[in-house]
């Protein structure tokens, strides 16, 4: 099981020889890789209309320009999109982004992909927000053709390609794409698109919901004539400086026996140090969980 340190919105701050020093520690503690969020934009606070969606009132990098950063500062890490918000990007230009930084980091690149819940930032965007988990099919099977073949033609709802290329190709052909779905709910929709797409999945519900909800999506793998086997899956597990080490390694635990393939820490903390250090008393704790799966 490999282990992972999560970056969400701005907590490693704004100031760029301090995110290089904190992420090639990470590396140097022995993380296999760094995850990151992606929100374009944020709407007023008062748009929310009593929903959990991102606002302007919290920042957020841009996920590939800050991992293309990450990929310059370090040499090892796994480099992961926790997720990208797929449909409301352009397709092609995703490939091309995607393929140059997997070329720039040595083939690192593990593309994470979700369709999101904010209507403000595809409306931002002027993409479609209602068609968006449809659309985000046809965009899986784009982004893989771009990183196998020499040139693309595709005739379907939302894209027409006629004998079109990427070049330079990245490095993994094609880059991995995992799914993400939403915190504590259940889609059916999703569970089947993961199932029947998906090189891995980011599931966000603890071990005791999580391992029904595991059985259906392997049985949409099998159902769609692939082996449940080879489906990733990433958990997380969050933290605060005042966790127990002891409840960390039982979730690490409970998550492995599951058949977790990755496991990630998102930390708490009132500075970016503060959350470095609290991910690798984390790192420290469930080491030896991930070794022993």
């Amino acid at each position: 099981m490999k282990l992972g340190a999560a970056f969400g919105n701005v907590n490693m701050g704004l100031d760029w020889p301090v995110i290089r020093g904190l992420v090639q520690e990470l590396e140097a503690a022995g993380f296999d890789g760094i995850s990151t969020n992606d929100h374009v934009i944020g709407g007023h606070p008062d748009r929310a209309e009593g929903q959990r969606v991102h606002t302007s009132a919290t920042g957020v990098h841009e996920p590939l320009v800050f991992l293309s950063f990450i990929a310059a500062v370090t040499e090892r890490v796994e480099l992961t999109t926790g997720v990208l918000l797929l449909p409301q990007r352009q397709t092609t230009l995703v490939a091309k982004q995607c393929a140059e930084l997997d070329l720039l980091s040595g083939g690192r690149l593990r593309l994470g992909v979700g369709i999101g819940r904010n209507w403000m930032e595809y409306e931002a965007l002027n993409e479609e927000f209602t068609n968006r988990g449809r659309r985000i099919e046809e965009q899986v099977e784009i982004l893989r053709s771009y990183w196998t073949d020499e040139h693309v033609s595709y005739d379907g709802e939302w894209h027409r390609l006629d004998r079109v290329g990427l070049n330079p190709m990245p490095i993994q052909r094609p880059i991995p794409i995992w799914m993400g779905s939403f915190f504590g709910f259940v889609s059916e929709r999703v569970l089947e698109r993961i199932g029947r797409m998906a090189d891995g999945w980011m599931p966000q519900f603890p071990p005791a919901d999580l391992e029904p909800i595991l059985g259906r999506v392997k049985g949409y793998a099998r159902d769609a004539g692939r082996d449940p086997a080879e489906l990733g899956v990433e958990c997380a597990i969050r933290t605060r400086p005042d966790g127990d080490p002891a409840e960390w390694v039982d979730l690490a635990e409970a998550y492995r026996d599951l058949g977790a393939t990755h496991l990630k820490v998102f930390a708490g903390g009132d500075s970016p140090s503060e959350i470095v250090a609290l991910m690798r008393r984390w790192l420290d704790a469930v080491g030896p969980v991930a070794a022993a799966g």
